[in-house]
């Protein structure tokens, strides 16, 4: 089967019963097709977005009932709209997330219920458009609690990430200075978007204070953990505070640097329909590694794990795989 099966009412997920790493609890299962409940919609996939996070929940990041799916990134067409849904119908094409907190499935599956979803502009590529939501959140996110000052330079350090890619996009878009650490293959891009550029390692604290002729004023980390918040400190002036990471949280508590799980969310600005539209004109991008049909998960699974994807990587459900 390479599709879900209206004849029997069921479907193909990714998904764990299980806490434990992701190669060995993950398991690509037929189930019965879930029902969108109240102020849910359900969609055939087209595509979904894979990211670090979802390896993480396999692990047990924000437990619950399992079992549990993976892939929070969706983009389909809507077949099924629940209770007091009025702003899509069925046949819309609609991008954003998966429920995967309440459903016991989420976006690598044939059909996904989702709880947050957003019409796909004119002109968006439906691939595209499943690369966006997770990426975009974070790096705005964290943009946003930095403070978004055109007034200022930000450092991106790990700007060849997906996320850090995004935020020096979004950074730039909002008029701000920014300079960024990347390795050769996007250095080149974030020049061309009017970042300035350097390398990581040995160094850096000197190269970046050169190209700002001084101290940064606030720094991200997106960069994979590797011991660089202290130099990120020093290029911050020696300000902590200055400093959030989205990924280095156990120095960033002996060191005082802001991190992801302690910032403040009561009050989210919700960008993804405006980066949508961007994406749409050609204005903003996340870089796509690699798709991948459903039953070939383990193999994006490999190549996120091997750190060196350089994009997103998305599952394409309605795509023929290797099981017929």
């Amino acid at each position: 089967m390479t599709d879900h099966d209206p004849t029997t009412g069921t479907m193909r997920t990714v998904r764990f019963h299980e806490y434990g790493d992701p190669g060995d609890v993950l398991h690509l299962e037929t189930v019965p097709v879930p029902d969108p409940g109240p102020g849910r919609i359900r969609v055939v996939v087209h595509a979904c977005g894979l990211a670090p996070a979802d390896w993480a929940l396999c692990r047990g990041l924000f437990p619950g009932d399992l079992p549990r799916g993976i892939g929070c990134d969706v983009c389909g067409t809507v077949d099924a709209v629940g209770e007091d849904v009025t702003d899509v119908k069925t046949g819309d094409a609609v991008f954003g997330t998966a429920d995967w907190a309440h459903c016991s499935s989420a976006g690598a599956s044939d059909r996904a219920v989702m709880n947050r979803w957003f019409r796909v502009p004119d002109g968006l590529d439906l691939v595209r458009a499943a690369a966006l939501p997770m990426t975009v959140d974070t790096a705005f996110f964290h943009l946003n609690a930095l403070g978004f000052d055109p007034d200022k330079t930000i450092l991106i350090h790990g700007a060849g990430t997906t996320i850090g890619f995004a935020a020096a996009q979004i950074a730039l878009l909002r008029g701000m200075r920014v300079i960024a650490t990347a390795g050769d293959t996007y250095a080149p891009r974030l020049r061309a978007l009017g970042a300035k550029v350097t390398a990581y390692g040995d160094g850096m604290i000197e190269r970046v204070t050169e190209i700002n002729g001084g101290p940064a004023d606030l720094v991200l980390d997106t960069a994979p953990v590797g011991g660089s918040l202290p130099d990120l400190i020093q290029i911050a002036g020696g300000d902590p505070k200055r400093v959030l990471t989205i990924t280095d949280f156990a120095a960033a508590a002996e060191l005082g640097v802001r991190d992801t799980f302690h910032e403040d969310r009561s009050n989210p600005v919700e960008a993804l329909p405006e980066f949508g539209q961007l994406a749409a004109d050609g204005l903003f991008t996340v870089p796509i590694a690699g798709t991948f049909p459903l039953d070939q998960w383990k193999t994006a699974l490999e190549i996120s794990q091997s750190h060196h994807a350089r994009g997103k990587l998305l599952l394409l459900p309605g795509q023929p795989g290797t099981d017929g």
